[in-house]
């Protein structure tokens, strides 16, 4: 065991103190729901949402502190995902209108409030998904996926690769007979856009790409495809991270959930440079209030185009949803990936699993 790696972690754990102040202070007790910022819940303006909730328990599972949640809580928080499901679509939404037409985020909330029904021994109250509702045209045919994967722009490869990414929902919702030839056109049509030379798809900066090329790894394990070209991803992620500043905290968590899927060995002396640039990036996110925020300079108000680049569109850019109001402040958006970087650097590095230590007061939402 690497006593350099060892300290360089035990530094990066010194950023986290506070944090679980924070997180529990973004705590609802009438719904049962977790708020995205502190200027989510005093401004009156917001509502607990479903992502900032599922991340929320993503960070307690994670440092498994789930069962400090009594009955009370637990029940709260069934109730409070199975009242965001539509009946009609079997879908989970939020309460703003503009969420239902970001397909993305209609996905990932749906992902989130079926897995945190799951941590609880819950399910949903509807069927997911009724297909007649909410299966896409696209999904009418091969040939009709192929096309649809053409229409999505990789202007942005960020948000293109993680539009795409999500017809796997419905892939999987097909019997193995019928998905086969879905996969082959999904896989096929990935594998002519793959850049030879970077191992990455599509446009933008290089953490753009890098974060794009995350979606897509993420696909291909889903189905157990494997990627091409993994040390020339490999050899992207060391040149982005060694001469780019990191800006967002997804440019910290991607690279580094990237290379945790991509199950390489790394270099004792890599990996140490890889686990110090991190956590110095790390350290530039880290807020007064005690947790961590998206963006250089704030947390993003909508986060679900805090990828761009101020003043930048692309086709199919979504509208804006916002979450909090955009002040120098801790998100929960950025907060959850600072956990998980925090424990994938332990697991990359060789560290045995060692959980943050939490004030046994804390957590325990005994107010309720």
């Amino acid at each position: 065991m690497n006593k350099q790696l060892m300290d360089i972690q035990q530094d990066g754990d010194s950023l986290f103190n506070e944090f679980f102040e924070w997180l529990e202070g973004q705590y609802d007790t009438a719904s049962g729901g977790f708020y995205y910022a502190q200027s989510s819940k005093r401004s009156g303006q917001f509502t607990p949402d479903i992502e900032s909730t599922g991340q929320a328990l993503n960070i307690l599972e994670r440092c498994r502190l789930l069962d400090r949640l009594n009955a009370s809580v637990r029940e709260k928080t069934i109730r409070y995902f199975q009242s965001k499901q539509d009946p009609m679509t079997g879908l989970f939404y939020d309460t703003d209108p503009n969420m239902r037409l970001d397909d993305v985020m209609v996905g990932r909330a749906t992902g989130y409030s079926i897995g945190a029904l799951g941590k609880f021994g819950a399910s949903p109250l509807y069927p997911f998904p009724k297909q007649s509702a909410a299966t896409p045209a696209y999904m009418e045919s091969p040939q009709t996926l192929e096309a649809w994967l053409r229409s999505i722009s990789l202007t942005n490869s960020w948000r293109g690769c993680d539009k795409l990414s999500h017809c796997a929902t419905y892939v999987l919702a097909l019997s193995m007979g019928e998905r086969a030839p879905y996969l082959a056109e999904l896989f096929a049509y990935l594998a002519d856009l793959q850049h030879p030379s970077t191992g990455l798809w599509g446009n933008g900066s290089r953490y753009v790409q890098i974060s794009g090329t995350f979606k897509l790894h993420l696909l291909y394990n889903r189905f157990g495809i494997p990627m091409q070209r993994v040390d020339h991803i490999y050899d992207s992620i060391l040149d982005v991270l060694r001469k780019e500043h990191a800006t967002d905290m997804c440019y910290i968590r991607n690279p580094i959930s990237l290379l945790s899927s991509m199950k390489i060995s790394i270099p004792l002396d890599e990996m140490t440079e890889i686990a110090e640039i991190t956590i110095a990036n790390m350290a530039k996110l880290k807020r007064e209030d005690g947790a961590f925020s998206r963006e250089i300079d704030r947390s993003p108000p909508a986060p679900n185009i805090a990828q761009v680049k101020k003043g930048e569109t692309y086709p199919d850019m979504p509208i804006p949803v916002p979450l909090g109001l955009g002040l120098v402040e801790s998100d929960m958006n950025a907060s959850t990936q600072a956990v998980l970087i925090r424990y994938t650097l332990r697991e990359l590095s060789g560290l045995p699993v060692q959980h943050l230590p939490v004030p046994q007061s804390l957590l325990s939402f005994s107010q309720i």
